[in-house]
């Protein structure tokens, strides 16, 4: 079986490699081939990725190519983790909401927007090339913000895929490492967007334990070495759900615009200096061991995401991931062409989203906002509309006003990361 990585100039290929390694017999794996735009980058990912097989005696072949076709003829699967405009757009998304008093950050607010429209009409021509060259193959994104890009690729482009985020299986190692279980025997209860996700039950060896664990977050005893919530105690109590991390930005923003404001460094100048030093690392030819820096890059448990999911499309028995999919009338009042991360059942057969129970309002109401910019996005992204665009920043709940949504707008466009034909 063939693997296509786009992207695979990435600094995090290694991590995704070192778990196709450790899982090759089950995936049947015989080729990895790494395209990126960059040969720059490229090549010692690469190199490194050459070596790593080397030193683990593997028979996997590992290429690169700068062709995108010639990297998709004929794979089976298509990861795709590409950064349009590479770090330094990064730095725009964090610097340009800041400066209009927003939170700055890639994935979500206006950033998020930035890189969204950026982002999507390169994977949709991605796409293009997929159904061409490895039809039938299924493409598993990483590409942020992937609850966006996932949809796009899924209402527009034609082909099978799944978005893959790591926080869900973060949360899910984390609370096994604290209860002192087994990874697999863990179920999450979980459900909502990407990186708009909550965790309203728990089960471990099929048994509910959200009890014990939600008094963890509410002051009330519980796991001591449960991953702290920064939002607060109470907030938790209130709506008796634990909230994953990205919705600090929802629920604290005042305080994290403050925390932002205060940093030295932006996320991307802080990442590119770990790059400089990764890339170091790559290009020495006595060096074959997946670096502990890399644990800096962020990103952890993203190889098992990945594997986990390829599995699950492999496996003739279902099997149930945390997937960015087709709603499909799992939530009720989200749109079924909508993408929402929710447990899903995988097989050699496809996806089934798994039904959920109703969304108390107080998470439903955030929820079909969010959803609604995120649709507007897509709109913006594929008519080059700058009103859909200007729609989708007054949308956003981390933008809202008319005139900050409008200056920040002016801002993208200026910088070159959206260029609107009406």
């Amino acid at each position: 079986m063939k693997i296509a990585v786009i992207g695979g100039g990435s600094t995090y290929t290694p991590e995704l490699f070192e778990g196709l390694l450790q899982r090759q017999a089950e995936l049947g794996l015989t080729d990895v081939v790494l395209e990126d735009i960059d040969a720059d980058r490229l090549g010692p990912v690469a190199g490194f990725c050459r070596r790593m097989a080397d030193a683990a005696g593997s028979p996997v072949r590992v290429t690169d190519t700068l062709d995108l076709d010639d990297a998709l003829e004929g794979a089976a699967f298509v990861v795709t983790q590409i950064r349009v405009g590479g770090q330094r757009a990064r730095h725009r998304d964090e610097t340009v909401p800041m400066r209009h008093g927003c939170i700055g950050q890639e994935t979500t607010g206006a950033g998020g927007f930035a890189k969204a429209v950026r982002t999507i009409p390169v994977l949709l021509d991605i796409a293009q090339h997929v159904r061409r060259h490895a039809p039938g193959a299924w493409v598993i994104n990483f590409a942020n913000p992937s609850g966006i890009v996932t949809e796009a690729l899924l209402r527009l482009g034609g082909v099978p895929a799944i978005g893959l985020c790591n926080i869900p299986t973060e949360m899910r190692m984390e609370a096994a490492k604290a209860l002192g279980a087994p990874p697999e025997s863990v179920e999450l209860d979980y459900f909502g967007l990407n990186h708009l996700g909550w965790i309203r039950g728990m089960r471990v060896g099929g048994v509910d334990v959200f009890e014990h664990v939600l008094a963890a977050f509410t002051g009330e005893g519980g796991p001591a070495n449960i991953p702290q919530i920064d939002v607060g105690a109470d907030v938790v109590a209130a709506m008796r759900a634990i909230p994953t991390w990205y919705l600090r930005y929802y629920y604290s923003t005042e305080a994290v615009l403050q925390e932002l404001a205060g940093q030295p460094k932006t996320r991307a100048e802080v990442v590119m200096d770990l790059e400089d030093r990764l890339f170091a690392i790559y290009r020495d030819p006595t060096q074959h061991d997946k670096p502990a820096l890399l644990g800096e890059r962020g990103g952890s448990f993203y190889s098992r995401a990945a594997i986990d999911v390829m599995a699950g499309l492999l496996s003739p028995i279902p099997r149930i991931e945390i997937v960015n999919t087709l709603n499909q009338g799992a939530i009720p009042g989200i749109p079924d062409d909508a993408s929402v991360e929710i447990p899903a059942e995988l097989s050699a057969h496809g996806v089934r989203p798994l039904p959920q129970e109703t969304v108390p309002e107080e998470m439903f109401g955030l929820m079909r906002q969010v959803k609604a910019y995120e649709r507007l996005t897509i709109e913006a992204a594929t008519s080059r509309s700058r009103h859909k665009a200007l729609a989708a920043l007054i949308a956003n709940p981390l933008v809202r006003t008319a005139e900050k949504s409008r200056a920040i707008l002016a801002d993208i466009i200026a910088n070159g990361d959206f260029d609107p034909v009406d």
